[in-house]
């Protein structure tokens, strides 16, 4: 499945052919599309983004937060002695330095401490969480469709980590549909595609991801000038976005040795997930 924008559409393809032995004289042929690989090398070149934000927010907590508590602590001090129109101001320095402290700690997210500990998890349980959340908030009103490959099977990963993940690109897709809509649609996908090797940062030889992760919308779409740095820290089209979501979600799945894409038009974004599946350890 090409998923071919409209008729008349090419797309360039790489074509891999690999005979079977039963039925004699049988192959099978797997077309992937060239975009994809253009696509992962600009994710590498975004890898960096991550850790030059971690050595920021380590930064920040320092020069900032503590200078912050003092300035907040002033404020409510006054506070107890200040009129109504000055109560007021002093509100807003307190609202203000606490939504900077938040977006410091939400840069800390990409510290490069301890990796957090992986095992085998299933994706479904996942998706079916993120989506239980969803509903009960930010997309109430919005129809949840699934269409989940019943053999798949388990991702090696961290089960907080993977709902933070999905649970970021279903609010995205649930902002780009917006609360007016009533026709809004999620679609959560998985699927196994064997044929997918990458080379990955740190590996010798191309990783297997045959595990593919898909969260859909019908929403207004992302800008094709925004798609290049949509990993990118503090890139964002929101008025009160910070431009991290996106960013942590690249530098999770990085960790977890996969990698994201997005396929955007009007009406039908997909992000797409590819991660490695979990195998035993041999004994």
């Amino acid at each position: 499945d090409l998923n071919l924008a409209k008729p008349g559409c090419g797309r360039l393809v790489d074509i891999f052919v690999t005979p079977l032995q039963e039925p004699a004289g049988s192959v099978v042929i797997m077309l992937q599309e060239r975009s994809l690989s253009e696509k992962i090398d600009r994710q590498l070149t975004h890898r960096g983004a991550g850790r030059s934000v971690a050595a920021m927010a380590s930064v920040l907590a320092h020069e900032i937060k503590n200078p912050l508590s003092g300035i907040r602590g002033a404020a409510q001090l006054l506070e107890a002695e200040a009129t109504d129109a000055d109560r007021a101001l002093t509100r807003l320095i307190c609202e203000e330095t606490d939504r900077i402290v938040k977006l410091v700690d939400r840069m800390s997210a990409f510290s490069e401490g301890r990796s957090a500990g992986r095992e085998k998890v299933n994706i479904h349980a996942v998706l079916d969480h993120v989506k239980k959340v969803s509903q009960a908030g930010f997309a109430r009103h919005i129809r949840f469709h699934e269409n989940y490959d019943p053999s798949l099977p388990a991702v090696l990963g961290n089960k907080d980590q993977l709902i933070q993940i999905f649970l970021n690109l279903v609010k995205n897709a649930a902002e780009a549909i917006g609360e007016s809509r009533r026709d809004g649609d999620i679609e959560l996908t998985t699927a196994f595609r064997p044929g997918v090797r990458l080379q990955i940062s740190g590996a010798k030889a191309p990783v297997s991801l045959p595990l593919e992760f898909c969260v859909r919308d019908n929403g207004s779409g992302v800008a094709p000038d925004l798609l290049p740095y949509l990993y990118d820290p503090f890139v964002t089209t929101k008025a009160a976005g910070t431009g991290l979501g996106l960013a942590l979600v690249a530098k999770i799945v990085d960790d977890h040795g996969g990698t994201i894409e997005c396929e955007s038009l009007p009406r039908r974004t997909t992000f797409r997930v590819l991660m490695p599946m979990y195998a035993p350890a041999r004994a």
